[in-house]
């Protein structure tokens, strides 16, 4: 098949649709006040993110002198550069109308964002003393001198930029950056109903004198900047160091790595900017973005709730699972069938549960799990170590390139070491990304495995906000093949073969294939074909290109693709037979879900894996078979509820404008619907 920009939607421009789709979280008037301005902070957070890693991907290709076209969907890498920052720009300046709204509504609501020039003088006394108690020593200042470098600017940091002006035209520049460890929204003192809240920019901006007393100036002014570097992280070769101590030592040098994006208040004077830019030896080749005056958006995830509980999406309360009960053991529940947790909905406690009572059953002899990304402060490390103390055989697979979760990965796997916890670092050239445990528990002189497969990371933070499946199993045959995957670990050179779960780098692809073709084969003869896939992602050519041949042998392909898709749907002769809708809603949807009508005997599986080349061909990832019939059914119900949403989803197609599937159908919003539906299997 001819690749060319007709067959496939490049992945960065789709990945910028899917953050569009963010931004119009914030700005819908439906979604609560505060809730909104916390999706404008995971859009700029995404925004960072994309730079960091995509942009500065594609900047590479284009440095290297390669057309690349193929790899990007048809498009030069150069052109590409410009026209994502032309996006980025439009988006940008979208999202500052957004915020322009939700300030103008938060005061409607007696909730006031202030700026240095409205202080009155109680709020003054309270300004000055905060300022000296909680900033001040906290502050790094920068003066800039022509005879000296400029020193290296953290990524995604913001930098106040201040200049110094003077009769004698003598202007003095210096940088003022604004510390992480320092709060970026300060609740001033209440006055009645009315609540007033000053960013730390603009407490900074209060406060210049009290900086910068020591100079001669006549007029000061300070005005944000920011910049986003290279996220890729380099290896060095030197074989005396850890595997630890190189991702250490490149985890550190990211903060220095080549800048990619600069952001900048648009109000800057334009010799204060040029200076910047000489001094920083940015060019045309990185993303140069006028911006409002305030940067570092993605601190609006945070924005104080001021006990505004109306404000707020209402929390829910976490459900048990039917069958489950904290108050047995969960390996002889679990023995008899087969459970499936669903966070949110469900209590991630069930997993915590699992892992403690292993490190506690004196008839459990060995864990093994896989670690993704784990919780600041973590349950199932700790789970871990207290198995270990006990005396358990514990082997974690942790993947410490787990991108921006390094450093607190390293952490964590130097606390298990100590412990005693044997500890493997991935795979050489692959990533460790499935997330699977199994345990061996002596059982009349005879090991019996328990374990579970997941969709998500072993996260209790994650878990409270990400839509994930669990399968918790006494499977014997489902838990021989994940047993297998651990050999792996162990012994690379070895591919194993497995009868039950589907497996990257070696079967993800083949194993798809074969079930694709299955579908098609039925088609054409006239039987009931159906694929229905739920995923973060597809940008596999080859993938899409298999769904396009199941689309024209007649197949009917429905995908929930929550973020970037290369697939293009409903063009006639090619892809006529798939629809596609995206969700963004109050949690991040984040389950894989893969159902094959099999000529109406379903095939069923859930998955670590999205359909990404880097899932297929560079990752270590499991799909696990579905094989008790109740769960079975449940999944089933669970996708045609998200399918059947006409109020959080969007359709996607060619043009990529993110309308809303709006319908005369019974409103259905899949969240909130899937919820009722768990509470209607409990008879609340």
């Amino acid at each position: 098949m001819t690749k060319d920009k007709n067959i496939y939607i490049n992945r960065e421009l789709s990945w910028l649709q899917f953050n569009a789709r963010v931004l119009q979280e914030a700005a819908d008037e439906n979604v609560p006040l505060i809730e909104r301005l916390r999706f404008l902070g995971i859009f700029s957070n995404n925004l960072d993110e994309f730079f960091k890693v995509r942009y500065a991907t594609v900047k590479r290709i284009d440095e290297a002198g390669k057309g690349a076209k193929t790899e990007l969907g048809g498009i030069k890498a150069s052109d590409l550069l410009e026209e994502i920052t032309q996006i980025v720009i439009n988006q940008q300046s979208e999202s500052l109308e957004i915020l322009d709204s939700i300030y103008k509504e938060l005061e409607r609501e007696n909730i006031h964002i202030i700026d240095e020039t409205e202080i009155d003088e109680e709020q003054h006394h309270f300004i000055k003393d905060y300022f000296y108690q909680e900033v001040s020593s906290a502050l790094v200042v920068i003066v800039l001198s022509e005879d000296f470098d400029l020193p290296e600017l953290k990524d995604s940091s913001g930098y106040l930029v201040v200049k110094m002006s003077n009769s004698n035209n003598q202007d003095q520049f210096a940088l003022i950056e604004i510390s992480k460890a320092l709060n970026r929204f300060i609740v001033l003192p209440k006055k009645g109903n009315s609540n007033s809240i000053i960013m730390i920019d603009d407490l900074l901006r209060y406060c210049l004198d009290d900086i910068f007393n020591i100079f001669n100036y006549e007029s000061i002014t300070a005005h944000m900047i920011k910049i986003t570097r290279d996220g890729e992280l380099d290896f060095d070769s030197d074989l005396s160091k850890s595997f630890i101590d190189k991702l250490s030592d490149s985890v550190k040098d990211r903060q220095s790595g080549e800048p990619v994006r600069f952001v900048y208040d648009k109000n800057i004077d334009e010799d204060t900017l040029n200076f910047l830019l000489k001094r920083m030896e940015i060019d045309s080749k990185d993303s140069i973005i006028p911006g409002g005056r305030y940067h570092n958006r993605r601190d609006y995830m945070d924005f104080p709730s001021l006990g505004r509980t109306d404000l707020l999406y209402k929390k829910i309360k976490q459900l048990p699972v039917k069958g489950l009960s904290f108050e047995e053991s969960i390996f002889k529940t679990i023995e008899k069938k087969d459970y499936l947790v669903y966070t949110p909905y469900h209590t991630f406690s069930y997993i915590v549960k699992f892992l403690r009572e292993a490190a506690l059953d004196p008839k459990v002899k060995t864990i093994k799990i896989t670690i993704y990304r784990l919780a600041q402060i973590s349950h199932v490390a700790s789970s871990l170590i207290n198995a270990a103390k006990n005396g358990k055989k514990v082997t974690v697979s942790i993947e410490l390139r787990a991108r921006f979760d390094e450093e607190a990965n390293i952490n964590y796997a130097e606390q298990m070491q100590n412990a005693g916890v044997i500890m493997l670092f991935g795979v050489p050239g692959l990533k460790v990304h499935c997330k699977m445990c199994v345990i061996e528990r002596e059982e009349n002189d005879t090991l019996v495995r328990y374990g579970f497969v997941s969709t998500g990371n072993f996260n209790e933070s994650t878990a409270k906000v990400y839509t994930d499946f669990t399968l918790l199993t006494a499977n014997p045959k489902i838990l021989k093949d994940i047993n297998k995957v651990f050999n792996f670990f162990e012994v690379n050179y070895k591919v194993n073969r497995y009868k039950h779960i589907i497996t990257s780098p070696h079967y993800t692809k083949s194993k798809i294939f074969a079930l694709i073709d299955k579908e098609i084969e039925n088609a054409k003869n006239g039987k009931p074909a159906y694929i229905k896939l739920k995923l973060n992602s597809i940008s596999s050519y080859k993938m899409v290109d298999k769904l396009y041949d199941a689309s024209r042998a007649g197949v009917k392909v429905q995908m929930i693709v929550r973020g970037l898709c290369c697939l293009v749907p409903g063009v006639k002769g090619m892809s006529e037979n798939i629809e596609i809708i995206s969700i963004i809603d109050k949690f991040l949807e984040h389950t894989r879900l893969y159902i094959f009508c099999n000529n109406d005997n379903p095939k069923v599986y859930i998955s670590s894996a999205d359909w990404m080349t880097r899932n297929i061909d560079n990752r270590v990832e499991v799909s696990c078979p579905i094989y008790d019939k109740d769960i079975k059914q449940e999944l089933q119900e669970l996708y045609e509820i998200c399918w059947n949403d006409n109020v959080k989803a969007r359709i996607i197609n060619e043009t990529q404008d993110n309308t809303y599937r709006r319908n005369d159908k019974p409103k259905v919003r899949a969240q909130f619907d899937t919820y009722k539906y768990y509470t209607n299997k409990l008879g609340v």
